[in-house]
């Protein structure tokens, strides 16, 4: 196991820190609706990911409150970006279904994403991208610890 707090490995983790944050803010900037914050954004790419949810369960992998999410949610459906359906074995419950406008949007910003990291991406030489295609599992197994 890595030593993780002195010498290399600690600077690796800084390193990785810094480089993280800064290229997360400048994806940040590449956005398709500006009147969406961020988190609005992460939960519409969670549905997307994971299905549909309660809002229960959004909150959990989103890492917030339940009230917080069922405003967030609300905010969403009045957007026409979600929409709330019974749940199938829980009347008191409803489950949250991202809309086509929402997937059509995610499609939209992917697009403009992934074209800045490419574009990021023509400097690299093929050293640099073979080790950041290597990287890249890696770093998704981290943001989903």
């Amino acid at each position: 196991m890595p030593d993780l707090t002195h010498g290399d490995d600690a600077a690796a983790v800084n390193a990785l820190r810094s480089a993280v944050m800064r290229l997360s803010r400048r994806l940040k900037h590449q956005r398709v609706d500006e009147s969406l914050s961020p988190t609005e954004m992460s939960v519409l790419g969670t549905l997307a990911r994971c299905g549909s949810a309660t809002p229960g369960e959004l909150a959990r992998k989103e890492h917030v409150q339940p009230p917080s999410m069922t405003r967030i949610v609300a905010l969403l459906e009045a957007k026409g970006l979600v929409r709330l359906e019974p749940h199938p074995e829980d009347r008191r419950q409803k489950v949250v279904t991202q809309t086509e406008q929402a997937e059509a949007m995610l499609e939209e910003s992917r697009r403009k994403r992934n074209a800045f990291l490419a574009g990021l991406a023509e400097g690299l030489d093929e050293d640099e991208w073979a080790a950041l295609r290597t990287a890249a599992p890696v770093l998704e197994k981290l943001a989903h610890l």
